[in-house]
């Protein structure tokens, strides 16, 4: 059990969290057609659309109702209003998805209630979904604005079905913020060797996976389209993975009567295992021939991988459900927490197995990280390894000093097998560079000034 401990400085040093309008308008971005839009300040829009593009190296569709300070001040009704015609008329999207950001909370714009007027004054948007959600960049961090991004999709677009008729082939997957593109593949993949037909919300594999499109699109490229999302009524199960996406799967059993089976982390053996063994019940099949072989290759990985994690200190900073996934995998091959740092409050945090969880930010997990064998987190950590003289793992987003970011995996037996091969090359690696070795030994007889009367033991330094 893990003691939740909050930074008592006065402001945020070095940021490790990112805010709640990004990871909403992220959430958006896994869908089909969608043109997500941040009700705030341009310079909102401008960081957020940065710092995804430096991620994924793609086009990022993301806009602004461009708040000034008199709009701020007299309502931005009509800044929200301007701004869906707009992107209607610009970009045909089958999706509007509008995060608020901390201006426009402060001041109090009811977004739901502007919505309503929206489509009142114009019914030619009825063929537009339009879903909005509470962000605001004060409070929270970037899994509970993904997390309310696609809640507010549920409650918007599912609704019971008459008669309720499901087909047990069917099932949804609500994946948190921390799985990557890569990581959707290969649950896809997974879930369609048990027979399965999943339905992803969001879906960023389709969205942000790094394909080149056929013709050029103004909104997302892929991702999952609206009316799949009203089909997820009639599916047999909801697989939640993560404690962010409980509040989005309680949502869709209220709304539409589907059970949920929520899998706080899919990084691990343990996980795994139930994960495969709930597969394999829902599907009434035995769980695939490639699968075992995997999960043999991955028993053998921890065998080799815990020589070099085993013992060693980490200092990990990350949101809670990726902090929670890294630190239990990585304590199942002995790995040490040195420092664990995270960005919001989750019930997932008191399960951590450490001493405490410190809510903070880069500059608490640098100094947390003195003696540390290794630093992980995002790409903002790359000042602080440098500083300590420690190997830096990224991991999370932001990752923009590394390619392939959207394809690592990191769930399932390959992607925990990988996760602890590509970290524990990095342990190895530097421990290797610093540790003595025989090649450090020189020949004291080769030296050139060496005589007869002298002995190696005088010439080693």
């Amino acid at each position: 059990m893990a003691q939740l401990v909050k930074s008592k400085k006065a402001c945020t040093v070095n940021p490790l969290k990112m805010s709640q309008p990004i990871g909403g308008a992220l959430a958006f971005m896994g869908m089909r057609g969608a043109m997500p839009l941040l009700h705030g300040s341009q310079g909102c829009t401008s960081f957020g659309l940065v710092l995804f593009v430096r991620h994924f190296r793609e086009a990022i569709p993301l806009q602004t109702t461009a708040m000034s300070e008199v709009a701020t001040v007299l309502g931005g009704f009509e800044n929200v209003e301007q701004a869906v015609l707009n992107i209607v008329e610009k970009t045909k999207p089958e999706l509007i998805g509008i995060c608020s950001t901390g201006v426009t909370e402060v001041k109090g714009d009811d977004l739901k209630g502007f919505v309503q007027q929206i489509r009142a004054r114009h019914p030619e948007l009825d063929g537009v979904e339009i879903v909005q959600c509470a962000t605001p960049d004060f409070a929270g961090a970037f899994q509970d604005g993904w997390a309310k991004a696609v809640t507010a999709m549920i409650e918007e677009m599912v609704a019971a079905p008459a008669p309720a008729i499901r087909d047990p082939r069917r099932i949804n997957v609500l994946p948190g913020c921390h799985v990557t593109p890569g990581d959707i593949d290969e649950l896809r993949a997974l879930l369609e060797d048990f027979g399965l037909v999943p339905t992803f919300l969001p879906d960023l594999s389709g969205s942000l996976d790094g394909h080149i499109p056929e013709d050029f699109t103004p909104t997302t490229l892929g991702g999952t389209g609206p009316e799949e999302v009203r089909a997820m009524a009639l599916a047999g199960w909801t697989l939640a993975i993560g404690e962010q996406m409980r509040g989005a799967a309680e949502a869709l059993e209220a709304r539409a009567g589907v059970p949920f089976r929520l899998f706080e982390r899919l990084t691990g053996l343990a996980p795994c295992d139930e994960l495969m063994a709930f597969l394999s019940q829902i599907s009434g099949k035995p769980v695939p021939v490639r699968y075992r072989r995997q999960r043999g290759q991955l028993v053998d990985a921890m065998l080799d991988a815990h020589f070099h994690i085993g013992g060693r200190k980490l200092a990990i900073g990350a949101e809670p459900d990726l902090l929670f996934a890294l630190v239990s995998a990585l304590g199942e091959v002995g790995g040490e927490v040195a420092c664990a740092v995270t960005t919001t409050t989750s019930p997932i945090l008191a399960q951590l197995p450490c001493e405490e969880v410190l809510l903070g930010d880069l500059e608490d997990l640098e100094a947390g990280a003195t003696g540390a064998d290794i630093l992980i987190t995002h790409s903002h950590g790359r000042q602080a390894a440098a500083r300590l003289h420690i190997p830096h793992f990224r991991i999370g987003i932001p990752m923009f000093d590394t390619l392939g970011a959207a394809h690592l995996v990191s769930v399932g037996y390959r992607g925990t097998r990988d996760l602890l091969f590509a970290l524990g090359n990095m342990l190895m690696h530097h421990h290797q560079s610093h540790a003595p070795g025989p090649e450090d030994w020189r020949d004291a007889w080769s030296e050139p000034h060496a005589t007869s009367h002298q002995t190696a033991q005088e010439l080693v330094p």
